[in-house]
């Protein structure tokens, strides 16, 4: 008998749909949370039953298990843990343990295909077109790459396991998985995941006016609470506000941070894991612990949300060459214009000692250290206008 401990994600069932193919009604399997996978394992060790073979996907051990298991292992028992996040890589010191964060031509591995590619390696499932294809799909997901190469179908994929539970899921799966031919959506699927996508799009633009910015631990972070389309939303906050470092998403039902960032110096698993979480470089999550709560929800609670730059001006624009108004809630007024050592801030009148060599770079200091949103182009000629008067005032004065 086979049994299969993984992840409740797509990524995590997957693994079980890929389990399922290759076991049928032989393998047993539990679909946990993080904090619920150590239960499971404790139990499974104090049973000794060593006919049974573990497979652990998509999801770490604890120390206590992880000394369970080696002594289990040794004795002849059957475990394998098969993950893909860099804070399981010390499980490859172990015979039972295959974490592998990338492959060698530098795509990013899932849990996935991890576990596919050792069940074909050990002749345990026969490869099919179709099973390659969900496999893959999964993986671009995962990984956010489907995003990087345009595959919407990984994301819909993504979109379908949630909109229903997972036994139905699994389910679908394994019967589509059934045969040889090209793995597709039928034609409700592709309905209900157009009205779907429009879901996401309303949800993402009301959060977009719920963020709030903070400074925690030397980042700049922006706050919001969802329970709903942590990805999604998570990467559409990160790209329009790109100089935040990360987004902290907060699901007060479910006590759980999820944290995403679009950049590439930062590592949001190792902000998861000051608070018991992991995960990966871009995405990761924890849950709610006391630290956590008072920094991220209590701290910020008291914090207006963020303002959007105008969208509709046609002369106050960013990068512009007669420089670009910015304002915040303290109403100060910073302007961003060009000169000949690079770009500068004045801010109410004084101009700030620090150059910066590019817009972009100006603009990302004007608005970590001083919340600031692009103004309308009302605000922005008001401010020309008075800026003219007072230099003519200046020069009268001078007479």
């Amino acid at each position: 008998m086979y049994l299969l401990y993984t992840h409740n994600d797509l990524d995590g069932v997957g693994c079980g749909i890929v389990a399922k193919c290759a076991f049928g009604e032989k393998v047993e399997i539990r679909y946990n949370s993080v904090g619920g996978l150590n239960l499971q394992v404790e139990r499974f060790l104090e049973k000794g039953k060593k006919k049974n073979y573990l497979f652990i996907t998509d999801l770490s051990v604890n120390e206590a298990n992880e000394r369970g298991i080696d002594e289990f292992v040794k004795s002849g028992g059957k475990v394998k843990l098969i993950d893909h996040h860099k804070t399981a890589l010390h499980f490859n010191e172990y015979s039972w343990g295959i974490v592998q964060v990338e492959y060698d031509n530098g795509k990013l591995a899932s849990a996935t295909s991890l576990f596919y590619e050792y069940l074909i390696q050990n002749g345990l499932l026969q490869p099919t077109k179709s099973l390659q294809q969900f496999v893959e799909l999964v993986r671009l997901y995962d990984t956010w790459e489907w995003e990087r190469h345009g595959e919407l179908q990984a994301k819909r994929l993504n979109d379908l396991f949630y909109m229903v539970s997972i036994e139905e899921f699994e389910e679908k799966m394994v019967e589509r998985l059934a045969g040889d031919a090209a793995f597709s959506f039928d034609e409700f699927e592709e309905k209900i995941l157009d009205l779907e996508e429009e879901k996401i799009e309303r949800y993402v633009r009301r959060k977009k006016r719920e963020i709030v910015q903070a400074k925690i631990h030397d980042h700049y972070v922006g706050i919001v609470h969802a329970e709903s389309y942590h990805s999604e939303l998570g990467n559409e906050l990160g790209r329009e506000n790109p100089h935040l470092d990360y987004i902290a998403i907060m699901n007060m039902g479910g006590k759980k941070i999820s944290f995403r960032t679009i950049h590439d110096h930062i590592d949001v698993s190792e902000i998861a894991g000051r608070y018991g979480g992991g995960g990966h470089a871009k995405a990761a999550g924890c849950s709610m612990t006391e630290e956590a709560y008072r920094l991220y929800v209590a701290g910020s609670f008291p914090i207006e949300p963020m303002r959007a730059d105008a969208f509709k001006n046609k002369f106050n624009l960013k990068n512009s060459e007669f420089g670009s108004l910015y304002e915040n809630r303290k109403e100060q007024s910073l302007f961003i214009f060009n000169t000949d050592n690079g770009w500068a801030i004045d801010v109410d009148g004084s101009e700030l000692d620090e150059s910066f060599s590019t817009f972009e770079e100006a603009e990302r200091h004007a608005k970590r250290h001083y919340a600031v949103w692009l103004a309308r182009d009302e605000v922005y000629i008001g401010y020309l206008m008075e800026q003219m008067s007072a230099r003519r005032t200046r020069s009268l004065a001078l007479v």
